[in-house]
């Protein structure tokens, strides 16, 4: 269970953050760029659900992402150095990216079939999810490198889980555009 009582540790003054495992890293350190993005991208979704009014489906969807969010940033906190930690780490799992392709299935079963590109744009709630979506991308650019990087670890669950939030906003986004009707089309060209 967390628990918050005092919010300010004067710990970070130095530039420094604690990881869950224990070690403190640099604050730009590509890890803590990486939960921090995510942070950032789950910001967003709150944002896009204060435009939500009579779209029940995708609050109940996009609720189990924000939660489902805090759980990767956990993930990310925790880094897997191969040794028994002293508690259980919370781990994105697959039944988590399961779960969100049933959800990406389900919303883009009613929607127009697209003809163009998508401009970000539309109703309010479609235009902050498309932010959004720019958000977990560069989050999953991030944890792409992360992964990359010698000494370092991203369970393939975790990169699965990132790059299926960006293509679930993005159906969120059509099918907050009234299925994709009011989706807003690029026209390549357009002002040559």
């Amino acid at each position: 269970m967390v628990r918050l009582n005092k919010i300010y540790t004067k710990t970070g003054d130095d530039g420094t953050t604690a990881l869950v495992s224990g070690p403190r890293r640099l604050k730009y350190d590509l890890r803590v760029e990486a939960y921090g993005t995510i942070d950032e991208a789950n910001s967003a979704i709150g944002v896009a659900r204060l435009h939500m009014q009579g779209m029940p489906v995708l609050e109940r969807m996009l609720t189990s992402i924000q939660n489902d969010l805090f759980d990767l940033g956990a993930d990310l906190a925790t880094p897997d150095y191969g040794k028994p930690p002293a508690q259980e780490p919370l781990r994105i799992v697959d039944s988590q990216v399961a779960r969100i392709e049933s959800d990406i299935d389900e919303l883009n079963a009613d929607l127009q079939p697209l003809k163009s590109f998508v401009l970000p744009g539309g109703h309010s709630a479609a235009a902050h999810l498309h932010l959004a979506r720019t958000i977990a991308r560069r989050a999953e650019r991030l944890m792409v490198e992360l992964a990359r990087t010698d000494g370092e670890v991203v369970s393939d669950a975790a990169l699965k889980y990132v790059n299926r939030v960006s293509d679930f906003l993005f159906v969120a986004a059509r099918h907050a555009n009234d299925r994709g009707h009011a989706d807003v089309l690029w026209v390549p060209g357009k002002n040559r």
